[in-house]
């Protein structure tokens, strides 16, 4: 008895180390590294996921996917690693815009050394003011332990002495090759429904004849084709807080929060899509703010990501492949 009692009382201690030993090996790691010429970069990963963010330019997240895996952000192969100068670089990966577009408002180059905090299972970028706008801008990115959650939060700060009215502007490049998904407001038919349920907003250079769009019923996809030479944008009031981006058989998806009843940029769009030969761009906006002197907006987008969702080009493949994932992220992202 008393031997039993002892081997069953050490079994349940190396049951026990073993779980914390797992457990402590499930935190989020943060590291400095060098990415692709790059000296100064900090990688973000819980084991699972994994994100990589510069501090030689920036605020620039570069790099997003699975541990091993393909990143699923796009980047400027001639422009990766580069710093200084005054020309803008869009280097690939995600970036924080403030709307609406213009030139030079859009374009103060991100070419120079950012500030970098480090917390437990975050890191927050920090660009110095912007000389042309006097706009500060700052992203803080946070970690799920336990899942393939990431929360991004955007901050625009005026440093004026005067108002300035724009909006939050995330704006993701993605890698070539893959599908973004925007759904569609639920349908229902006429006369049941008489009254318009969203904007789509077209640019001057917008074909919708395009074959890389595929306008259903439930989902609007625009594919990247690195053969297309033209390129192609669309924007949306997207009032079901998500935007999906299918490369392969990995799944990422973006929620937000839409704010009715508010004013958003180029006549109501909350989420905007972009393409050309070289990438896919998924866009989230924020409202139209009036920010006075010293004060700061916030933005902020959920990034989920998923394996094994291959995903055809149809309704029935995107409600099976797409939407389950999609709901999962939307209650998730509203728990934090």
């Amino acid at each position: 008895m008393g031997r039993t009692l002892l081997a069953g009382v050490a079994a349940a201690c190396l049951a026990l180390a073993a779980v914390g030993a797992a457990s402590a090996q499930k935190g989020v790691k943060i590291m400095k590294t060098d990415y692709k010429g790059w000296k100064n970069c900090y990688r973000m990963t819980n084991g699972e996921i994994e994100l990589i963010a510069t501090q030689d330019v920036g605020p620039r997240i570069i790099r997003f996917g699975f541990v091993g895996g393909v990143n699923v952000f796009g980047e400027n192969e001639q422009q990766v690693g580069k710093t200084g100068g005054e020309e803008w670089r869009i280097y690939g990966g995600h970036r924080l815009w403030h709307a609406p577009e213009g030139m030079p408002r859009s374009y103060w180059p991100d070419n120079s050394p950012i500030e970098v905090r480090e917390g437990d299972n975050s890191l927050t970028l920090i660009q110095p003011v912007e000389g042309s706008t006097g706009i500060q801008k700052m992203i803080e990115v946070v970690m799920d332990a336990a899942t393939n959650h990431v929360t991004v939060k955007h901050g625009l700060r005026n440093d004026n002495l005067w108002p300035v009215e724009l909006a939050g502007w995330a704006l993701t490049m993605m890698n070539k090759n893959g599908m973004a998904i925007i759904p569609q407001p639920p349908f229902a038919p006429h006369p049941q429904s008489l009254l318009p349920a969203r904007p789509i907003v077209q640019w001057t250079y917008t074909d919708m004849s395009d074959p890389r769009w595929r306008w259903g019923t439930k989902y609007i996809t625009l594919r990247q084709d690195p053969t297309a030479t033209k390129p192609q944008k669309i924007g949306i009031g997207n009032r079901e807080n998500w935007v999906a981006y299918s490369l392969g058989d990995v799944l990422f998806v973006k929620t937000f929060a839409y704010r009715g009843g508010a004013t958003y940029p180029d006549f109501g769009c909350s989420v905007e899509v972009f393409t050309n030969a070289d990438m896919l761009e998924v866009e989230t906006l924020g409202p139209l703010t009036l920010l006075q002197p010293g004060q700061m907006l916030e933005h902020t987008e959920h990034w989920f990501m998923f394996k094994g969702a291959t995903v055809s080009n149809d309704d029935a493949s995107i409600d099976a492949s797409v939407l389950p994932k999609a709901k999962d992220a939307l209650q998730a992202s509203s728990a934090k």
